[in-house]
């Protein structure tokens, strides 16, 4: 019999960490609903005790969530437990999730006291918890490189202080697969308690081991998985989920596990996380990246056209990609989108219909045809926007090796006046940036500039994603358009809209 591997999705928490990720309520809600359909088991929805606003995110999350567990992050602090517990108390099952570091760098360097003193504190504050919630999980920061002997007793006392489930992660990403397996399955064998509590792991990036460090633990004993969506995360970043699951699906004889998440839903959750983030997933990323079902080599065309098991371990529709084509164009009618829409999974209200129809017609006057991913981006883009201080009207570029690109743009303020203005740059995309700022009355410095097409051709939608840095903060922006100018063009003006709204500090 296959064992059930519960997966907690620490996206909002963790993956929200990454500079300029900071999502508004709205969009964590977002995700998160997506997360229920994804079907994982724990959704942990944020540090509540870290801003007033977070708080208030998490408690929606926890109020809106019925079908997974809602989880918050803690401190050993009375201070940190209660203002996690005012979160995610409206959950229909609520978790505080306490963390306190177990290795001697990080209780002698960062906390500044002794290993006694840090395992006292670790035991008042599961029972502190306790006596709010029945689920507690217990983190010890830095398992892999703490010493054995005093994991052992933390763990120990932690169950014994009323723990539910204790989570081993390796924080800096330091372990390697044999090792972390190994230490796996010695905590099972020296801590007897733990048969009785949820065993889970939590793996960071920084060697690029964070999936098979995760799959060794499972083979060892772990039962819950702690990952994020496209495996974001502060640095080199998290577990990856999609990889996980669908490394224990596809091979599933091999792990003799599997998890409970509606694999159909993965590429959708990844398009949502990566747009509503502004983290570009890289094309060679695996199972969600744009090459992962593509086939260039003339030998691999040929075995895939005899049969796809020849060069495909996974069939793209088991992740939610689907093969045919879905094309609309500027004579489609209401009707016909509002059918697409649905086919793709979008169940809009009228206001967000709208929206959506009024930059179709205008992508669809521009482009011959526009594809499912075409009407994807679309979506994603209107109904991620900020509230638009600026709107974009308009705009010209001129530009040739023998004269200074020079840029022309209109915007519409939010009291309906267009402003216009021109600049010379280094080139085009430069030229348009230093127009925009100088509407904005602010300075940006342009930290990162993703843009790709979002089908293939000529006329392919250009996507653009942008991380400013205005006054001191990150803020991020997506764009959308046939012309790739353009459309880096709408990704500047949304991040400084969301600098405008003070939606991404």
């Amino acid at each position: 019999m296959k064992k059930r591997i519960m997966v907690f999705d620490t996206t909002l928490r963790d993956g929200e960490q990454v500079p300029g990720a900071k999502l508004e309520r709205r969009q964590k809600l977002e995700i998160a609903k997506q997360l229920e359909r994804l079907k994982v088991d724990i959704i942990e929805a944020g540090f509540p005790v870290s801003s007033p606003e977070d708080g208030r995110a998490v408690a929606d999350v926890a109020r809106e969530i019925t079908e997974c567990t809602v989880a918050g992050l803690a401190r050993v602090t009375k201070e940190d437990i209660d203002a996690c517990w005012e979160a995610v108390r409206w959950a229909k099952r609520p978790r505080i999730h306490v963390f306190l570091a177990s290795s001697d760098i990080h209780v002698m360097k960062k906390l500044r006291t002794d290993k006694e003193h840090a395992l006292n504190m670790a035991v008042e504050m599961v029972k502190y918890a306790k006596g709010f919630c029945e689920d507690v999980e217990y983190s010890t920061e830095d398992a892999s490189r703490s010493d054995e002997e005093y994991l052992v007793r933390i763990i120990d006392a932690v169950i014994k202080a009323g723990a539910t489930t204790v989570n081993i992660p390796d924080t800096v990403g330091y372990a390697v697969p044999e090792q972390f397996g190994a230490l796996i399955r010695r905590l099972r064998e020296r801590v007897p308690a733990l048969d009785n509590v949820t065993l889970s792991v939590h793996c960071h990036n920084d060697l690029g081991m964070a999936v098979a460090n995760t799959l060794a633990a499972v083979q060892n004993g772990a039962q819950q998985v702690e990952c994020t969506i496209n495996g974001i995360g502060e640095r080199a970043g998290n577990a990856s989920l999609e990889e996980i699951v669908m490394a224990l699906k596809t091979r599933s004889e091999f792990f003799g596990a599997d998890t409970g998440v509606i694999t159909q839903e993965i590429y959708r959750t990844s398009r949502m996380v990566s747009r509503l983030m502004n983290i570009p997933v890289q094309p060679n990323k695996a199972v969600v990246g744009s090459n992962a079902f593509a086939h260039s080599s003339g030998i691999h065309q040929d075995g895939i056209l005899k049969d796809r098991q020849t060069y495909e371990i996974m069939r793209p529709e088991d992740i939610g990609l689907t093969r045919h084509e879905i094309i609309l164009t500027a004579r489609s009618g209401k009707s016909a989108l509002k059918h697409k829409l649905k086919e793709l999974g979008f169940d809009l209200d009228e206001e967000s219909f709208h929206k959506v129809l009024a930059r179709f017609i205008n992508v669809a006057d521009r482009k011959k045809e526009v594809t499912a991913d075409d009407l994807r981006s679309i979506v994603e883009i209107e109904l991620s926007k900020v509230e638009e201080t600026f709107a974009f009207s308009s705009m010209q570029v001129m530009c040739g090796d023998a004269t200074s690109p020079l840029a022309s743009v209109e915007l519409i303020k939010k009291d309906g006046t267009k402003v216009r203005d021109a600049a010379l740059g280094n080139g085009p995309v430069d030229a348009t940036f230093a127009c925009i700022e100088r509407l904005m009355g602010k300075e940006g410095k342009l930290l990162e500039f993703d843009l790709k097409a979002v089908t293939g051709g000529k006329e392919a939608l250009g996507e653009a994603m942008v991380r400013v840095e205005i006054n001191g903060g990150v803020y991020s922006g997506v764009g959308a358009s046939p012309d790739v100018i353009e459309a880096s063009a709408r990704a500047y003006i949304n991040a400084f809209n969301r600098y405008f709204t003070g939606k991404n500090i």
